[in-house]
């Protein structure tokens, strides 16, 4: 079958493709995969963000949202602590290096998105970039099956 044929297909392999040399990158150059990045990302945004919350956002289970906790505070990237207002709840914390190696890894994305842009003119960079805008808005309408969670808004 000829993916350039077939709209979906071809998204469906791009978003594939970008993903994994994304989450390669990350490995490579912070030690980090694209999991890890986005619960930085989400802990950045959300400072009071459960490991539930992000668990639910993401479709994983609490179990696996933990596990990547644990080894992002062995990184020294999260520091977990207790709600003074409820003490049952732990609340993560980006460390100075984790708001730092949040930083890096969108400078990452900035130069491999932008090398995978290299073949567009700028014109046609502007109206792929609306375009997205457009679909992404259009895609995460409140009410719309698996739209944009309200922690998850960093993304837009």
């Amino acid at each position: 079958m000829d993916t350039s044929a077939n709209t979906g297909s071809l998204l469906t392999h791009l978003a594939f493709v970008l993903g994994r040399q994304s989450d390669q990158a990350l490995q490579e150059q912070l030690g980090i995969g694209m999991s890890q990045y986005k619960i930085l990302t989400m802990i950045a945004e959300n400072p009071s963000v459960q490991q539930r919350d992000i668990a639910s956002s993401f479709g994983q289970t609490e179990a696996s949202i933990s596990r990547q906790i644990k080894l992002l505070r062995k990184k020294e990237l999260v520091t977990v602590r207790i709600n003074p207002k409820n003490r049952r709840q732990h609340l993560s914390v980006l460390t100075i290096k984790g708001k730092h190696l949040t930083e890096a890894a969108l400078a990452i994305f900035n130069r491999l998105y932008s090398e995978a842009l290299s073949p567009l003119a700028a014109k046609q960079r502007d109206q792929l970039t609306e375009a997205l805008a457009q679909l992404h808005h259009h895609t995460c309408e409140p009410g719309k099956t698996a739209a944009c969670d309200p922690l998850l808004q960093v993304w837009q």
